[in-house]
């Protein structure tokens, strides 16, 4: 594989809860997503990584931890517990991806056997980690998954980004990886969204970051069939 293009592949949180029929959360069509990103994991990706939500019980994004608040339509104000002054609003959801419960599993049609490494997230009950990388706070920073440095390790050179959900930690994951200063493609096929009808403006949003939505046509993907690249 050539020095300036090592790939790597991420895959976002392919859960149970995320999905139809029964996810407590399920993304509509999320299971539609399984198979061309198990076509993507026959490609020479340098590092392919699956990420999981692994909350506990008593995670602050549940609504059912904050009486009456209802899941999707009511916020909650989360502060860095080690700095007051720094804080933000995020959206309330159903109790999902429980650690240790079949809804934090991965989905049993994901070729999980071709990984290189799964990084749980969200398991700090007192942040919402939608990123694979960290959560949002910097002053300190909170909770750190080591995503950065294991591609840096494996000198990685472009990030893409699949899975679920699309408006939420794919979107998260992939501006982080733009920040952080990899080449970024979110595969667009290989995604969907809690809130279908504002895809066009989350895409605006990936695209200010740095990062590309791409098609699974696109050249960038179309690069990664041809084999000699790979050598």
């Amino acid at each position: 594989m050539t020095s300036d293009f090592k790939p790597a592949l991420i895959v976002v949180d392919l859960q149970e809860d995320f999905c139809p029929p029964s996810g407590s959360l399920a993304v509509p069509g999320g299971r539609n997503v399984v198979a061309p990103i198990n076509k993507l994991l026959e490609l020479p990706f340098a590092l392919k990584v699956a990420t999981k939500d692994w909350h506990p019980p008593d995670h602050i994004s549940f609504a059912a931890n904050h009486p009456g608040k209802q899941p999707y339509t009511d916020f909650v104000t989360i502060v860095n517990p080690d700095n007051a002054t720094e804080s933000y609003s995020s959206r309330l959801w159903p109790v999902h991806c429980v650690q240790g419960t079949p809804g934090a599993e991965l989905l049993p049609e994901l070729d999980a056997g071709k990984l290189d490494e799964i990084i749980e997230k969200g398991t700090d009950r007192r942040v919402e980690m939608y990123s694979p990388f960290y959560d949002p706070f910097t002053s300190p920073r909170v909770s750190d998954s080591g995503l950065a440095t294991l591609l840096r390790d494996r000198g990685v050179t472009d990030v893409y980004v699949v899975g679920l959900a699309g408006d939420y930690c794919v979107k998260s994951c992939a501006e982080d990886a733009a920040k952080e200063g990899f080449r970024t493609y979110l595969i667009e096929e290989c995604t969907r969204a809690v809130d279908a009808g504002h895809w066009p403006q989350c895409k605006k949003a990936i695209e200010g970051s740095g990062a590309k939505v791409v098609s699974v046509k696109s050249p960038e993907v179309l690069r990664l069939m041809d084999t000699s690249t790979a050598q």
